[in-house]
């Protein structure tokens, strides 16, 4: 199942207009769980802080987290990177044109990216399940980081992230895709995590499961579901207003039950490491 072209054929209606784009980041914080998630550590991350925060997002791609960043604190400068050029294009236009300064944008591959010292806190949301390297990449987040820097990733987990393995109701067909089939990996481990953020130098980490009973049902009705009807037929642009009219009040109990409670298994992880 491909994501890619589906996200491409919703940003061009809304990056009709700054006002569509800000209302496009506003409905993807509201049905993305990661991002509730993402948004509660930020939280808990900034009142440790003060004063001026360089941050950076690896693997910016929309800028949702960017937008989320800069508009919280004028006083945090966030570098957004990306490998993919016209999503970097298209961040440093929009960022630019509703005046939010204190977000820049550039390309960049992260296994590659040689900076010392320079970040109070590098986000990683949906990224190292893409990348082959992820060690590299870890090693890359370390060194960039500051001393006593944090560390905040979101990935999918070895539970059935990107709801790679079947429901128990359906037979297990031997070597089945996951949702998303950009992915290298079927997940992360807490264990496997835990021992490569240690191994490129962190001293600290914790990780613990997303995506838990409640959140993985919102996930199948805020995400595959439509996306899966996207991928069908154009039609269902038309059908997604009304279906998630009735959906979108289940979704946000959902979330709410999955971002404040605490779960034994879970198809997404969320990392936080420090330098």
């Amino acid at each position: 199942m491909k994501y890619d072209p589906i996200k491409r054929k919703l940003g061009v209606v809304f990056n009709s207009t700054p006002f569509l784009r800000k209302l496009f980041y506003h409905l993807l914080d509201l049905l993305l769980l990661r991002s509730w998630h993402i948004r509660k550590e930020i939280r808990l991350w900034a009142k440790t802080t003060h004063g001026t925060q360089h941050i950076l997002d690896a693997g910016s791609g929309f800028g949702q987290y960017d937008y989320y960043l800069a508009s919280k604190n004028k006083n945090w400068i966030i570098k957004g990177v990306d490998v993919k050029t016209e999503q970097i294009a298209d961040c440093n236009s929009f960022f630019s044109r509703v005046g939010l300064t204190n977000a820049s944008f550039s390309e960049a591959d992260l296994t590659k990216i040689n900076e010392k010292d320079q970040y109070d806190l590098v986000l990683c949301v949906d990224v190292m399940e893409h990348i082959e390297e992820d060690e590299l990449v870890f090693k890359n987040f370390y060194r960039a980081l500051k001393p006593g820097g944090q560390l905040l990733v979101s990935t999918p987990s070895d539970q059935g992230g990107s709801d790679v393995h079947h429901d128990h109701d359906h037979d297990h067909e031997e070597g089945a895709h996951g949702f998303i089939d950009e992915h290298v990996r079927d997940g992360y481990g807490i264990q496997d995590i835990t021992d490569k953020l240690k191994r490129a130098g962190f001293s600290r980490s914790e990780v613990y499961y997303q995506y838990g009973p409640p959140g993985k049902l919102g996930w199948k009705l805020s995400m595959k579901y439509p996306i899966v009807m996207l991928n069908t037929s154009a039609v269902f642009y038309i059908v997604l207003p009304f279906y998630y009219l009735i959906t979108f009040p289940f979704v946000l109990l959902l979330n709410t039950m999955d971002s404040r409670g605490k779960h034994k298994t879970g198809t997404g992880l969320v990392a936080k490491a420090w330098k």
